[in-house]
């Protein structure tokens, strides 16, 4: 949820800080006051490209902060995947500079945009994308419809079968035409294979090897080393063993007048044994230690080897070489046995092509019976907003094979008009009726995905009278669960509004500039009177309106 958005140096705000809460919240003001801006702010905090005109002061720069409340939105995840610190308050900003370059920051760590954009799509649904126009548009439509009927995993698990039935054909396709070409390659394989079979690569293996090789390669120092911890612990004239005989000697005498002294003496003989232990270690260890010139040739020459095929394969890991070596295997396998190859892959083909219509006739029930759920409920939303001759249905065409959506094309039909066949939805929807058409889909899609927040730039653009309060009242709704962020110039939609928030423009010393305040409960009614009428509102208008607001309330 959106809960703070600054704004500094932006188009023609000079500065400004809001707070937003949850629910419907309605930005209304003149034209040209500056509304839009603040949405274009907010695009920019989604990750929107800058465009390098954004200053107000050209000499200063921009900056906009977003703070969020992300702690109900199972973001931890995603936060992780970016190597970003999570916490349950989200701090975006964007910092742009004359010229137009910008620096990205989530939470005070500096982001590319590719991230923006990734964190913010889990946060805010834009006006941008969720414009009128995408109800056209056949991906949307699917998505919408899978959306309603819950069924994200089940496409998602059918779209990774299908990917892998793509790389299938692909390849079995090449083998197919590019037998003889890939025989060709076989010298280069077949040599590929020997040197890294040749290393014998296994789990681990390098670094026992560099282990070794720092043995053999220093076994001279290790064995003098060795030796002469073991002279200094027990055999020198001055070992440290005989030194400690004499402290345990010494220990006793006294012992035997304070008793105190016997728990020391305990830990003084504990220390003498664990020393003489050390010693046989060190002289046994030393004994061992040989130098062996041939197996040191032979460590190295395979550590090379090793070093070497990482570099050719550009891989570093022991099981990146025998992933390789299996595949070249598997290659030249082919290459052998060409008939064997393309039985394999026919035969996983056709086990992949019945796995993908399978899940593809599960995903094809649940989306007929989501359509039948969906169209009764969008025609009687239409009915609401005025329209009860308009007719929505979804249409479903099978494709002759499957595709990577499923085994249908989904359309959209609709029509408003008694009589009329329902058609695509483009073919038949004027302005208005697409942003009723629009604002119904929606509604019943957004309950349906996990976004905080909704953003819509007057949704309800070119509708007025009982059909905008029908809009206002579906958008009520939509904010018992989502934080609804509404720009209007509709009185009937405002006065829905659990917080008005007003934009103005002031001329001070020949600069113009955008406030936006926050309306009192009067300041409300006031607003909406003054869409219904003139500034300052008429009488009637201020009944009007009182009457409008009391209406919302009582939904």
């Amino acid at each position: 949820m959106l809960k703070e958005l600054s704004i500094r140096n932006f188009a023609i705000i000079d500065e400004l800080n809001l707070s937003f809460k949850p629910g419907l919240t309605v930005i209304t003001g003149e034209t040209g006051a500056g509304k839009s801006i603040l949405l274009g702010a907010l695009d920019l905090i989604l990750g929107e490209r800058v465009d390098g005109k954004s200053f107000m002061k050209q000499d200063a720069k921009c900056v906009i902060e977003g703070i969020f409340d992300i702690r109900e939105y199972d973001l931890k995840a995603s936060f992780e995947e970016e190597d970003l610190d999570y916490d349950s308050e989200l701090l975006i900003r964007r910092e742009i500079v004359p010229g137009g370059k910008s620096r990205t920051f989530i939470n005070d760590t500096p982001v590319n945009l590719k991230v923006l954009q990734t964190i913010c799509s889990r946060l805010i649904a834009s006006h941008q994308q969720f414009d009128t126009l995408q109800i056209q548009n056949p991906s949307f439509q699917l998505d919408a419809l899978d959306a309603y009927a819950k069924i994200k995993l089940e496409v998602k698990n059918y779209r990774q079968i299908f990917k892998r039935f793509q790389a299938i054909q692909k390849e079995l396709s090449a083998l197919q035409s590019n037998h003889a070409e890939w025989a060709s390659d076989r010298e280069l394989w077949q040599f590929q294979h020997d040197e890294i079979v040749s290393l014998k690569p296994e789990i681990g293996f390098m670094e026992l090897l560099e282990q070794e090789q720092a043995r053999l390669a220093n076994a001279e120092t290790i064995q003098k080393n060795l030796y002469a911890a073991f002279q200094a612990l027990s055999e020198s004239e001055m070992s440290i063993s005989g030194n400690i005989r004499q402290v345990i000697q010494n220990l006793q005498q006294a012992s035997k007048h304070n008793a105190g002294i016997k728990d020391v003496l305990g830990r003084t003989v504990s220390t003498l044994a664990e020393l003489e232990d050390i010693a046989e270690w060190c002289e046994k260890e030393a004994d061992r230690t040989e130098m062996d010139p041939k197996r040191l040739e032979e460590i190295e020459s395979r550590l090379s080897l090793a070093y070497r095929l990482f570099k050719k394969h550009n891989v570093s890991a022991d099981e990146d070489l025998i992933n390789i070596k299996a595949l070249l295997e598997e290659k030249l396998d082919r290459i052998q046995n060409p008939e064997e190859a393309l039985g394999k892959l026919q035969k996983e083909l056709e086990s992949l092509n019945k796995e993908l219509n399978a899940e593809g006739e599960k995903i094809r029930k649940s989306r007929k019976a989501a359509a039948l759920r969906m169209a009764l409920e969008v025609n009687n939303l239409l009915i609401r907003l005025q329209m009860p001759n308009a007719i929505f249905e979804i249409d479903f065409r099978p494709n002759e094979h499957a595709q990577g959506n499923g085994l249908d094309e989904v359309n959209f039909l609709f029509s408003a008009n008694k009589g009329v066949t329902p058609q695509l939805i483009k073919s038949v929807a004027s302005g208005g009726e697409m942003s009723r058409l629009s604002l119904c889909v929606q509604s019943l899609v957004a309950s349906s995905i996990p976004l905080p927040t909704m953003i819509y730039d007057e949704i309800d653009s070119g509708v007025s009278g009982q059909v905008a309060l029908e809009m206002g009242r579906i958008l009520q709704n939509l904010s018992k669960n989502h934080q609804v962020i509404l720009i209007t110039h509709s009185p009937q939609v405002a006065s829905f509004a659990q917080e008005h928030l007003f934009v103005a423009k002031s001329d001070q010393n020949g600069i113009t500039s955008t406030k936006v305040n926050v309306l009192s409960k009067d300041e409300h009614i006031e607003a909406i009177a003054m869409m219904l009428s003139t500034n300052p509102p008429t009488k009637a208008a201020l009944a009007n309106a009182q009457e409008l607001v009391a209406e919302a309330l009582a939904v």
